[in-house]
């Protein structure tokens, strides 16, 4: 039996066109976060009001064209930084309408690129001086909202690279008005260490990390001991950092690597998990995890007082 052979992109050959036929100009969008545009059925791009019977044919940005004019950059850092451990893992969704007006209309106002070019001011950045809590991976932000509504006296600087989310966020925002959510986007690693300065968070909370489950990527997983010593210089003594996850390997190196570092310490007593505090909502897809059984754990670790640290060489050979 012979192959079945792709469908021809050609149209069929009128009685005085020679063999060698048209072509249809089969472009898509190059970004499957662009919002569409509805085309009439047979339009082709550029053909002005030429119509080919039967061809439906979707609208396409011009390359180099950004998403969101005002909006949120592709990639602010560029790759003019070393980033051996991203904050989050690139995925791309479709931008909703709603998602779409909210990123060309709040974004001026309440959204950060995070290029680590400048330094920040933090006090400046949301209009007073209430303490700031940096959130890393937000998903969509209903979680993050309900936080926001629930303590209005704490701001919020959430980061994720998740276009749709942010979106998603800014319009929660908008609606419910908050007015102490911003919304970051962009590599959170490079946020800490180029544009925050010491002591200038009061919080630090990582909700339902990539768990990076394969043993060959555990390397690429965030609560890393590197990553813990670049929180520590931008949290103040007290800061809390507020973990969660409910994928169980995780959750015990999560605790294993907090509890070695000299920098932080257990809020609970008995050194283990603690209980999902109040004011972390229940998410939706958190839900649906405890209804198949998983197990969420979530950790609690406070910033020590200021001490000497030692290098981590010196660390590193220092006797047991």
């Amino acid at each position: 039996m012979s192959p079945v052979r792709p469908r021809s992109t050609r149209l069929p050959r009128g009685p005085s066109e020679p063999r060698t036929g048209r072509k249809i100009d089969c472009t898509v969008s190059d970004s499957l976060n662009a919002p569409e545009a509805p085309q009439p059925a047979g339009t082709v791009p550029g053909a002005g009001s030429h119509h080919i019977p039967g061809v439906s044919v979707r609208h396409t940005r011009a390359k180099g064209e950004p998403r969101f004019p005002d909006g949120p950059q592709a990639d602010p850092a560029g790759s003019h930084f070393e980033r051996r451990i991203r904050s989050f893992q690139p995925r791309r969704s479709r931008v909703t309408a709603g998602q779409a007006d909210a990123l060309q209309r709040l974004w001026p106002k309440w959204g950060l690129d995070i290029d680590g070019r400048r330094t920040i001011d933090l006090g400046e950045l949301f209009g007073n001086g209430n303490p700031v809590v940096l959130e890393i991976g937000f998903g969509m932000g209903e979680a993050t909202a309900q936080m926001a509504a629930g303590d209005p006296d704490t701001n919020i600087l959430a980061v994720d690279v998740h276009t749709p989310g942010q979106g998603n966020l800014l319009n929660l925002a908008d609606q419910q008005g908050l007015s102490n959510v911003r919304v970051g986007n962009g590599d959170a690693i490079i946020l800490l260490r180029e544009m925050l300065g010491p002591d200038s968070l009061d919080g630090l909370r990582v909700y339902f990390p990539d768990p990076w489950p394969k043993k060959r990527h555990h390397k690429r997983r965030l609560i890393q001991p590197e990553f813990l010593d670049l929180a520590a210089t931008r949290l103040k003594p007290g800061a809390v950092v507020h973990c969660a996850t409910d994928w169980e390997p995780y959750a015990e190196q999560m605790l294993e690597v907090l509890t070695a570092h000299p920098e932080f310490e257990n809020t609970q007593a008995d050194g283990g998990f603690a209980p999902r505090p109040g004011h972390r909502p229940l998410t939706r897809f958190e839900g649906q995890g405890l209804d198949k059984g998983h197990v969420v754990n979530d950790l609690l670790f406070r910033r020590v007082q200021h001490r000497v640290r030692q290098s981590p060489q010196h660390r590193l050979e220092s006797p047991r």
